[in-house]
């Protein structure tokens, strides 16, 4: 099947080499020719596990392509997907302009029938909006001008969307087009066979159903921080009561971590979407708020030990902080909790040394030399007063506590992600303070 993508971020970059895997022809536009250019010659502008491999493969084997031809991409493409970006406006409210933009520049190019694909995450109506942009610019002089409009919303988690979108869950589509709807199955058909399902449904509960299982997910992580600052304050330890309720089959096991709160690209912009598109529906999203609110408070928590540590003095601390991206496997910094816990230390005249094995490069283009950067682990922690653990990358949950000790002027580790087992660190002499658990006391 030909299909065209329109916008190379992450999510339409993924969607475009995964579903060129499978043999269809996939062409993916993007209005940057530098970038465009750059995939031509196979350069990927994202870090995702695995993509790499699919990325190379395709273009190679010709079944997938890039262009800024938007014409040339729709032209023989019976289903085109929009992957654009929807930023939170001032309101918190999603920005449409570019999934309307491109709709409607798409509807003055359409010679014959296409399904029109929303894959970027979008308020409820909004496929509405995209079929109301293509009444009014299609041509009404091409007798086979016509299209469907399809809601599917796109289910993969950075630093194993590949692995989501080659062997989904479930894929959610709404449409109430039997047309698009075959056309639909056939294109997923090749990723789910084995039973898990494609679920048909009407427009607005697929939109809706996106916002759901996020603002879901951000509830259920930002409840399990509420209950580790509980576990603080009356002694209790968050991992055994994670491992409570996390055995009981109606809660599970998963986003049960605590941490130092959600970020990325999804959550917290679908939250606050949630919660403004709920506002306009005159319905007040109370448990939303409370996350939001909670969350903001979360991503600084670890600042709020370091202060009672040093009693309120960081001015000429040096911390070595490890961990910048939101989550490990992935070099996106969107709302990432090191980014607000770097704007604290700073503001108090507190310096910072970090290392990511991937997001550095992100963080100097965004902070510049307000921090200083290191090529190692370790390197970081060369004359540092603690260590601050943000990111739950897995090299460093078994580091060499040695080398830490000959890098640290104290013992000291801040943790925001629990690596580490306390009676290890009770061993090792550190003074450690993580999320929900009792203090060791070096």
């Amino acid at each position: 099947m030909k299909i065209a993508v329109v916008g190379t971020g992450y999510v339409g970059l993924v969607t475009g080499t995964c579903l060129a895997e499978t043999g269809n022809s996939v062409t993916c536009v993007d209005i940057v020719q530098e970038k465009v250019e750059k995939m031509r010659n196979g350069q990927i502008p994202i870090y995702e596990p695995g993509l790499d491999i699919l990325f190379h493969r395709n273009i190679e084997q010709g079944r997938l392509s890039f262009t800024t031809n938007l014409a040339e991409a729709i032209e023989d493409a019976k289903i085109v997907f929009l992957a654009l970006p929807t930023p939170p406006g001032g309101d918190g409210s999603a920005d449409l302009s570019y999934v309307l933009g491109a709709a409607k520049d798409i509807a003055k190019l359409v010679k014959k029938y296409k399904v029109i694909v929303t894959k970027s995450t979008v308020p409820v109506g909004t496929a509405d909006k995209v079929r109301a942009v293509f009444d009014e610019h299609l041509n009404k002089d091409i007798e086979d001008a016509a299209v469907d409009v399809v809601s599917n919303p796109e289910f993969l988690r950075e630093g194993v969307a590949v692995e989501d979108f080659m062997k989904p869950d479930r894929v959610v589509v709404g449409t109430r087009s039997d047309r698009a709807k075959k056309l639909m199955e056939e294109l997923y058909a090749p990723y789910v066979r084995s039973g898990n399902p494609v679920i048909f449904m009407d427009e607005r509960s697929s939109e809706l159903t996106k916002y759901a299982a996020n603002s879901f997910l951000a509830t259920k992580i930002t409840f399990m921080n509420e209950i580790a600052n509980m576990c603080e304050r009356v002694g209790a330890d968050v991992d055994m009561v994670r491992r409570g309720i996390g055995s009981d089959e109606r809660i599970g096991r998963r986003f049960l971590f605590p941490g130092v709160g959600y970020g990325g690209s999804c959550f917290p912009k679908d939250v606050q979407a949630l919660e403004k598109s709920a506002t306009e529906y005159s319905y007040d999203f109370k448990i939303l708020k409370s996350v939001m609110e909670v969350n903001e408070a979360q991503k600084v928590v670890l600042v709020e030990k370091m202060r009672k540590y040093y009693k309120g003095d960081l001015k000429g601390k040096k911390f070595a902080l490890w961990g910048l991206a939101f989550k490990p496997e992935t070099d996106d910094i969107r709302e990432a909790p090191a980014l607000y816990i770097i704007d604290e230390l700073v503001k108090e005249g507190a310096q910072v040394v970090a290392y990511d094995p991937e997001a550095i490069e992100n963080v100097k283009r965004l902070k510049g030399d307000v921090i200083g950067y290191a090529h190692d682990p370790y390197e970081a922690l060369q004359g540092a007063d603690a260590l601050i653990i943000v990111t739950e990358w897995s090299l460093f949950r078994t580091p060499d506590f040695d080398k830490i000790e000959q890098g640290l002027k104290s013992k000291v580790i801040f943790d925001g992600r629990n690596l580490y087992d306390l009676q290890k660190m009770i061993d090792c002499g550190y003074y450690y303070n993580s999320i929900g658990r009792k203090v060791v006391e070096a």
